[in-house]
């Protein structure tokens, strides 16, 4: 299964979109600090994962999520 996922910083409220096939490895890697862009964003925590059987469903469903970003679709997105 692949995922896409959505962490918001508990630290300055940004959020941010990927995927991964193991998200609980991924959350602990964000949250390491080994990703340059998000060092000064952690802690992170999740706020809405969607489940995928195949990448290539989850990657595109990342770029779509990613076009939102910010915007009112964004915003709905988070409310459901």
């Amino acid at each position: 299964m692949y995922y896409i996922y959505i962490l918001k910083s508990k630290k300055t409220g940004k959020y941010y979109i990927g995927y991964t096939r193991d998200l609980k490895e991924r959350l602990k890697y964000h949250n390491s600090g080994w990703t340059p862009s998000l060092r000064k964003h952690i802690p992170l925590e999740v706020v809405r994962i969607e489940e995928f059987r195949y990448y290539d469903e989850a990657r595109k469903r990342e770029l779509q999520v990613k076009s939102y970003k910010s915007g009112e679709a964004f915003k709905r997105l988070l409310e459901s």
